[in-house]
């Protein structure tokens, strides 16, 4: 089943809020829809499985992992009308050409990916793509200190909050990072 005209998706959020599961379920229902559905996900997100992307909770959906975008449309079968994209803030710029063309093709793409990176600041091209989006979620998980929404992702070294000139990008799960909410998202050396 092709699609009329192409669509950018954009689901978003801090850590631990149901970005992935979200891609999965959609994606899932594109396959039922009997959609032809391809998904990539960065080389360097090994935390649960290789060839798939994973939730927190244990969702799954089998994905190509990828080390740079330019690998998107090299393993692009031609029969594919839906794009999932998981971890898209860790792809370099190139990503935003490559998805555009995807659109132009009529493919719907489904990207999830962190709005923000620890220091609660823009990351990589999800404002991008967040304002070319026909359609964008931000989703919120659960502040660990007082149980309000939280729209934050608080990396911690040794159980504290990690520095602002810390390194941006160390993949991991919950023995680093929790979901904060502003009151309680803390970047010492701010």
């Amino acid at each position: 089943m092709k699609h009329h005209t192409g669509s950018l998706e954009v689901i978003c959020g801090s850590m631990f809020c149901g970005k992935t599961e979200e891609l999965i379920r959609r994606l899932r229902r594109a396959e039922i829809a009997r959609q032809k559905v391809q998904v990539f996900k960065p080389i360097i997100d090994t935390r649960y499985q290789v060839a798939k992307v994973a939730s927190h909770s244990g969702a799954a959906f089998e994905a190509l992992p990828i080390e740079k975008s330019s690998q998107i449309q090299e393993r692009l079968n031609q029969d594919t009308t839906v794009v999932g994209i998981d971890e898209v803030q860790f792809f370099d710029p190139d990503i935003l050409d490559i998805i555009q063309r995807l659109v132009n093709d009529n493919k719907r793409v489904i990207c999830a990916g962190l709005d923000t990176d620890f220091r609660g600041e823009p990351f990589g091209v999800m404002p991008t793509l967040m304002a070319i989006a026909e359609h964008v979620d931000k989703l919120q998980a659960i502040c660990m200190e007082c149980g309000e929404p939280a729209s934050r992702t608080q990396r911690l070294v040794n159980g504290k909050p990690a520095f602002y000139d810390d390194p941006i990008i160390i993949v991991g799960a919950s023995e680093m990072y929790e979901a904060r909410c502003r009151l309680h998202h803390k970047v010492p050396r701010k």
